[in-house]
């Protein structure tokens, strides 16, 4: 049975995913909200790790514990992320530094920290959630598609590094989503528009379509979206 361990599992789609994905493998939900992240996987009935994505030695023993516990990762799914709007100007420097910590370092990060076991076992599977923002270029989203961006590039290099590895990697580019995504940054939600976004279900089940595509075969990319998007 695989194992696979979630980043930013304790809401929005990583919960989603993991929801799904606990009914046939072994699922670990990693956040760095102890008492959310427990309560979450109690309901789910999977593991979890409390880290934070942003800090190297809780990732390396997140990981660590999580393959003591399982025999392995089969699967990365890196999920955590956060969201910034306006002007550059008028963003807060702290709010930039914490985007790109979030977005784009920690999953480099939580990557790093990954990888030599899944290479010691010959192999793996890496799915970065990305989004449609690390394709496109919009106003007022400077620094959250940048981190976006930063992304698409380093899961197109680590493909590349990884070939022969029995690793694969995946930018996985979904569209508007129905989660809390926005609320969380203290965004007021249009009610109107988010009515027309997708349902968490929809998106969950592209990305079970990687997690269960035959090992040997590599998805580089996957995006899924509205029709208006």
């Amino acid at each position: 049975m695989k194992t696979i361990l979630i980043s930013g599992g304790s809401s929005g789609l990583g919960q989603a995913t993991a929801e799904k994905l606990a009914k046939k493998y072994k699922v670990v939900i990693l956040a760095p909200d102890a008492k959310r992240i427990k309560e979450v996987a109690a309901k789910i009935g999977c593991d979890f790790q409390v880290a934070d994505v942003t800090d190297y030695g809780q990732l390396e023993g997140a990981v660590e514990e999580t393959i003591k516990k399982h025999g392995g990762i089969d699967v990365l799914i890196n999920n955590a992320g956060i969201w910034i709007e306006g002007n550059l100007e008028t963003n807060d420097p702290e709010r930039i530094q914490k985007t790109m910590a979030v977005n784009a370092v920690g999953t480099m990060l939580l990557t790093r920290a990954v990888l030599p076991h899944m290479k010691k076992a010959g192999r793996g599977r890496i799915i970065n959630v990305i989004s449609q923002a690390g394709l496109t270029a919009k106003p007022e989203r400077s620094v959250y598609n940048g981190s976006k961006w930063a992304i698409t590039g380093f899961t197109k290099s680590l493909a590349t590094e990884l070939t022969g590895s029995g690793i694969t990697v995946t930018g996985f580019y979904p569209g508007a989503m129905k989660t809390n995504l926005f609320a969380s940054a203290g965004v007021k939600k249009n009610e109107e528009k988010y009515s027309k976004y997708m349902e968490l279900a929809d998106v969950v089940r592209a990305l079970e379509f990687v997690v269960e595509t035959p090992e040997e075969l590599e998805i580089p990319e996957l995006g899924i979206k509205p029709g208006w998007y």
